[in-house]
């Protein structure tokens, strides 16, 4: 999607399912990543993984932004191959800084696989093997740069760690609200874990845990045709009146006060 000059809606926060870059050509966005407020500007490409909250926020009057979304079923394929490793760091910060010259590379590999995309399998039977191999081109340009960029990254052991952490929650939520449940899996003690993740993040491990249950929960509320019983079992709660306290606790409303207030 080309000259997007504004999003739908602001101040909403979602969890989208698919990858999607944000490449900015002028402006600015202001947004919200993992409840961390970013500003975008001209030539910063952000990359939201499948799972993790985003909310815009602001779009300057001269914003110009083009945003790529790739299926789930590439973005599976994709990471079956032998890439560099890293692309883990968009899970903690998104945002990678090109030149001009470098965000008209990664504009030429969206050309062509818009090229690709317009035709039908029946006319190239190898589309999927075609755009797989432009993908994984860009794929490891994006990782290529962002190495460019931060050169000291393999020094900040408290951002991988909460880059790993957001990862797990996202794989393991509806199982585990636990803090001690993501310490082990981290092989940390619950007190040196939840250190780190609050000095990473900027709130504790646990509200962060409860934050992405709610804009989860907020999700199904607003968009799915399931009772509040459903929506509890799918979220990893016994029961929906355990469920109503964790949400009436955590977002101020109960799940049908928020559905009203929609």
């Amino acid at each position: 999607m080309r000259n997007i000059t504004g999003f739908i809606s602001y101040g909403q926060e979602t969890v989208w399912p698919y990858t999607t870059l944000v490449l900015c050509h002028s402006g600015t966005v202001r947004a919200m990543y993992d409840m961390q407020e970013l500003i975008h500007g001209p030539n910063d490409i952000a990359c939201i993984l499948p799972g993790h909250m985003h909310c815009p926020l602001e779009c300057s009057e001269d914003c110009n932004v083009t945003i790529f979304v790739l299926s789930q079923g590439l973005h599976k394929a994709l990471w079956f191959h032998h890439f560099s490793h890293d692309a883990f760091k968009f899970n903690f910060a998104p945002t990678c800084h090109l030149t001009p010259e470098q965000a008209k590379h990664i504009m030429a590999l969206a050309d062509q696989v818009e090229i690709i995309a317009n035709h039908t399998e029946t006319e190239l039977p190898h589309r999927k093997e075609m755009l797989l191999a432009i993908l994984s081109i860009g794929h490891e340009f994006l990782n290529l740069y962002r190495r460019e960029q931060d050169k000291d990254w393999e020094k900040q052991r408290d951002a991988q760690l909460f880059s790993r952490f957001s990862e797990l929650v996202v794989e393991h939520f509806r199982e585990s609200r636990e803090v001690k449940f993501y310490a082990k899996l981290l092989d940390l003690s619950p007190k040196h874990f939840s250190k780190i993740i609050t000095d990473a993040a900027g709130m504790s491990p646990s509200d962060w845990i409860e934050q992405y249950v709610v804009v989860q929960a907020k999700m199904m509320l607003s968009t799915q045709p399931l009772t509040v019983k459903e929506i509890a079992y799918r979220l990893g709660f016994d029961e929906s009146a355990s469920f109503c306290r964790f949400f009436k606790r955590v977002a101020g409303v109960t799940p049908r006060e928020f559905i009203k207030l929609k």
